[in-house]
């Protein structure tokens, strides 16, 4: 395991009930407040994502950093016949499956504790997402190539923007916390999805995000 995983893995195990709460607002009326003004787009790249992800039912989605499922479990619920979701984290696996069992989703949901780059499979997925993942990767081209190795039809990612009034700010939050983040500009994002082989995409500002949908 790269130093740069096992760090995201231990901070993701420590920081998991305060991302969630984000989803959920279970962080009391001020801290709710607070997520609701400044990371309303941490909602936006949620609904952007089911959006861009259609048609979603009887067909099968890769979730790169699952998380606790948000995106995984809401894909089932709208009828996806098969959704795969990996983290680094093992508290983010264990409450995805947790979930899926609690939803009777098992049958269609397989959560796996790995890296995309260490996760041996043949199988493909016609939709892969990468939401909220890149922040956190110093060297996004090898997992972007991947995502595309791995997808059918299309991949669904979002990049923190880096001409941001929030970008210090957050960077120097997330360095307390003991995280790195990276940002990206428009002009990188070209760069680093052209050269992983999509010819194909749109980009929406979305926040302090950039949005993408990239065709393979």
């Amino acid at each position: 395991m790269s130093r740069e995983i096992d760090q995201q893995s231990r901070f993701w195990d420590k920081e998991i009930a305060s991302f969630d709460a984000i989803y959920s607002e279970g962080k009391g009326a001020l801290n709710n407040l607070l997520d609701r003004v400044f990371r309303w787009d941490m909602r936006a790249r949620f609904d952007y994502t089911m959006r861009e992800s259609e048609p979603i039912s009887g067909r099968s989605f890769l979730d790169v950093g699952c998380g606790t499922g948000r995106y995984s479990l809401e894909y089932v619920r709208r009828g996806a016949r098969r959704v795969v979701g990996i983290d680094v984290s093992a508290n983010m696996v264990d409450t995805c499956r947790q979930r899926a069992s609690e939803e009777k989703a098992e049958d269609r949901t397989l959560f796996v504790l790995t890296d995309l780059l260490d996760y041996e499979t043949e199988e493909t997925f016609d939709v892969t997402i990468g939401i909220g993942l890149f922040d956190y990767i110093r060297d996004s081209f090898p997992v972007i190539r991947a995502m595309r190795e791995r997808t059918t039809d299309r991949a669904i990612m979002t990049f923190p923007r880096l001409y941001t009034w929030r970008a210090p700010v957050r960077r120097a939050r997330l360095f307390v916390k003991g995280s790195d983040v990276y940002f990206y500009t428009r002009g990188e994002l070209d760069d680093l999805l052209l050269r992983a082989g999509f010819r194909r995409y749109t980009l929406e500002v979305v926040g302090q995000l950039y949005c993408v949908t990239a065709w393979v």
